[in-house]
């Protein structure tokens, strides 16, 4: 019988929905002069250690939050002075779009460069000092329910766990966190939210979800080329012409910058790989030029839910609520999600606290929060970019920004008409027979790396002796289907190495799948695009994964 606490609110992870979410219930706890418990659980080492963001920060939610945060000593140092977009042509050739062509969600305008782990190290003091409980390093592993069906809580993982399955020495048993309402920020692709979806059929009226995944590189370079509160912005090489995407870098604070390319998921070439587009991207004159002579110093990848408007889940179910990415709130036409996760958690706050005031039992549905969100400036920002993502898949980089430009700066997003996509990413994946090989340069070791080096810098640590938390639904599916029809995509589509195709030794003509998860980015990449979907990412030991210091 494992040991339980009780709160009134259960809050699964400490990023800009969770703590936002926390802060606000608080903030009205103590205005109505009322007890309320709050647990926020977080499965990295510390608060902001698995925060993964470009980022350039929209600060409307947290003015809301905190009119006063610049006082409190928010880690918002570097305002956008200007923005740069080109369209890369080929390896050496760039055009700068003018700003007047450039659609509307581009613009950042009042918009901060930032680090998104540290913003959340400043939430949680936030949160804390209101009174919250936060915990981390302890993984959600399971839901936990009341007999009637709804949410009770949640269960954090066992600890101490060898990779057979028994109990090793020091083992601890997860402990059971029992609320009135249990809320799930996990962000993109989290795995009790997708089990949550599938449970209550969250996405019955919603289009499918789609994603696209995130390779970004901390630099610090020459003080002579900084240029602090500079974002430039790229579309086009070194992605083809049938696959979306763009690049990034942005100058921060104390002679660094973020660089980073992200990667559709809907593309179709199986031998492409993100990570190796990547580092090729990076010896375009336009990047190349600011991080010669420059030292990499930190590495980290995530996959970003883009699907926006058109796939917005129900997003609540008796006894909890989805906020945050972990029900895909990011708004992918002005790639920030940061702002609309955190109005999300503030709403959800509200609705919580209500039904807490009305009646101290807990487990109702929380339709309330469907209509506050709908009443929202995050439901209209949202519903004005719903056709973004659809006419970059339906016409190309080219075509989709022409349409998009028109649809955000000459009709407001206010077409008469919503563009659909249904057709899930890891579907969109050809065999690799119809397919062209890509060949990419190797690493130089100066502006680009090969992905050990990488995983090096990211800090990633799991327990080695321990359950291996990438599960295969069937063992044999990625020899006879992934290797066999796709050539083997999970050993590219993965920015970490965890997937190798090797030589089997009991037959020298057939190979097996090796899964190194330790090196785990927690990216949710292979949860999304395996063709086969026959991996699960589950939660592994509190703790692992990698531990960004300023990512």
């Amino acid at each position: 019988m494992r040991e339980s606490m009780e709160f009134d609110v259960v809050i699964v992870g400490a990023g800009p929905a969770g703590l936002s979410m926390a802060c606000r219930l608080m903030q009205q706890a103590q205005q109505a002069e009322r007890e309320v418990t709050i647990c926020v659980v977080e499965k990295g080492s510390e608060v902001g250690a698995h925060i993964f963001s470009g980022a350039v920060f929209e600060p409307r939610a947290l003015e809301e939050l905190f009119p006063n945060w610049k006082e409190r000593g928010a880690p918002l140092n570097t305002p956008v002075v200007r923005d740069d977009i080109y369209l890369f042509q080929d390896a050496n050739k760039a055009k700068k779009i003018p700003n007047s062509l450039v659609p509307q969600t581009m613009h950042n305008e009042g918009n901060y460069i930032i680090s998104l782990g540290n913003m959340c190290r400043w939430l949680a003091e936030q949160a804390e000092a209101l009174g919250v409980e936060i915990f981390p390093g302890f993984a959600a592993a399971e839901i936990l329910f009341n007999e009637d069906g709804s949410v009770k809580g949640i269960a954090t993982g066992d600890m101490g766990v060898g990779a057979d399955g028994q109990q090793k020495g020091g083992y601890m048993e997860g402990m059971e966190l029992h609320a009135k309402y249990t809320v799930f920020s996990e962000g993109c692709r989290g795995h009790l939210g997708k089990q949550l979806m599938e449970k209550f059929d969250l996405n019955k009226d919603a289009d499918v979800q789609h994603y696209g995944i995130g390779i970004k590189e901390l630099w610090t370079i020459d003080p002579a080329k900084h240029q602090p509160g500079l974002v430039v912005h790229g579309a086009g090489w070194p992605l083809d012409k049938d696959t979306n995407g763009g690049s990034f870098l942005y100058h921060g604070e104390n002679n660094q910058v973020v660089v980073g390319l992200v990667v559709d998921l809907s593309y179709s070439n199986p031998y492409l790989g993100p990570f190796d587009e990547f580092q090729r991207m990076k010896h375009h004159p336009v990047f190349k030029e600011t991080l010669e002579g420059g030292t990499r110093i930190s590495y980290g990848a995530r996959a970003i839910t883009k699907g926006g408007f058109n796939s917005l889940p129900k997003m609540y179910f008796p006894g909890g609520l989805l906020i945050g990415c972990d029900a895909g709130t990011l708004n992918f036409a002005k790639i920030k999600g940061s702002h609309t996760a955190m109005k999300s958690g503030m709403l959800a706050a509200e609705s919580v606290f209500a039904a807490l005031v009305e009646d101290d039992q807990g487990g109702k549905e929380l339709t309330s929060y469907t209509e506050a969100l709908k009443n929202s400036w995050v439901y209209d920002e949202l519903h004005r970019t719903r056709n973004f993502g659809p006419a970059m898949h339906k016409f190309g980089t080219f075509w989709g920004g022409a349409f998009n430009y028109l649809d955000q700066n000459w009709f407001k997003g206010k077409l008469p008409f919503t563009l659909r996509d249904n057709t899930p990413d890891h579907a969109q994946l050809k065999e690799a027979s119809k397919c062209q090989p890509i060949s990419y340069p190797k690493a130089d070791g100066k502006i680009s790396f090969d992905k050990l080096s990488s995983v090096f810098l990211s800090s990633t640590n799991h327990e080695e002796d321990q359950p291996c938390h990438l599960t295969l639904k069937d063992a044999a599916v990625p020899v006879e289907k992934n290797w066999r029809l796709f050539n083997g995509p999970e050993a590219r589509f993965c920015p970490a190495g965890v997937y190798e195709y090797i030589d089997d030794t009991r037959d020298a003509d057939e190979k097996r799948l090796q899964i190194n998860a330790q090196n785990c980015l927690h990216c949710k990449t292979c949860d999304i695009k395996d063709p086969s979907q026959n991996i699960t990412w589950v939660v592994p030991e509190g703790t692992g994964g990698p531990n960004y210091p300023n990512m």
